[in-house]
């Protein structure tokens, strides 16, 4: 029996809240053994990611679109609660809350154990592959509406 290669995980789904398990590794940390401030946005886009991967929504397959796409970061507030230690096993929670024309309203946090350490608001804006705003796609748009908070939604 052939074994599949070992992949990745994209995370997983509860409800509309996507989970995307995440070790903190040396690199992560400064020099007291924290995670560094910078690297919650890293893991941040992690989610963003894996939760568009795992709903049908590659990155690849959208510069393939007839008319190209990719996204921006036009806003991100974060909120640093608790830090984070080398070797901590932690959960980057997201949850796509609407699409409001050629943004995406993402709500995100950094959790351990159950615990929110940080909590991030994210708009990214879709553009065209010359940095231009630019509607999200019909394809994109069906994939997403499903995942979108009750009184979000897509316009």
């Amino acid at each position: 029996m052939t074994q599949p290669p070992d992949l990745p995980t994209a995370g997983r789904f509860e409800g509309r809240d996507h989970l995307l398990p995440v070790r903190v590794y040396y690199e992560d940390t400064d020099f007291t053994g924290l995670v560094y401030h910078a690297n919650y946005v890293r893991y941040f886009e992690r989610g963003r990611s894996d939760f568009l991967r795992a709903i049908g929504v590659g990155h690849a397959d959208l510069l393939e679109e007839a008319e190209p796409l990719a996204f921006v970061v036009s806003e991100l507030n974060i909120r640093y609660l608790k830090p984070a230690r080398i070797d901590d096993a932690l959960v980057v929670r997201t949850v796509y809350e609407q699409v409001k024309g050629v943004r995406l309203i993402i709500r995100q946090s950094v959790e351990r154990a159950g615990e929110v350490l940080c909590r991030a608001e994210v708009t990214a804006v879709c553009i065209h592959l010359d940095g231009r705003p630019r509607r999200p796609s019909k394809g994109l748009i069906e994939k997403v509406t499903p995942w979108l908070a009750a009184s979000g939604g897509a316009d």
